[in-house]
């Protein structure tokens, strides 16, 4: 009983987080532990037990940007063309 408590918490603090926090909290994770951004994004979901899929609604504009660019680099993704500043 007390498990299924456990678990109904877990998937209550995902539900109640925010893109924002969730952006700030990936950042945090980045910083702190130097690991990237994709890697942070895994780890917190295995620490959360949730499935790297359901993050879709938490990766905020500018969040998705530094994943995009980050894969781009380690070519799991094509590169963007982007203008010269």
């Amino acid at each position: 009983m007390d498990n299924e408590k456990y678990q109904f918490t877990t998937k209550m603090d995902f539900d109640i987080i925010t893109p924002t926090k969730f952006s700030l909290l990936i950042e945090e994770m980045v910083l702190t532990k130097n690991m990237s951004y994709i890697d942070a994004c895994l780890e917190y979901c295995k620490e959360k037990e949730i499935e790297p899929n359901s993050l879709g609604r938490l990766v905020n504009k500018a969040l998705k940007q530094k994943i995009q660019m980050e894969a781009e680099q380690l070519h799991f993704l094509p590169k963007t063309n982007s203008l010269p500043v």
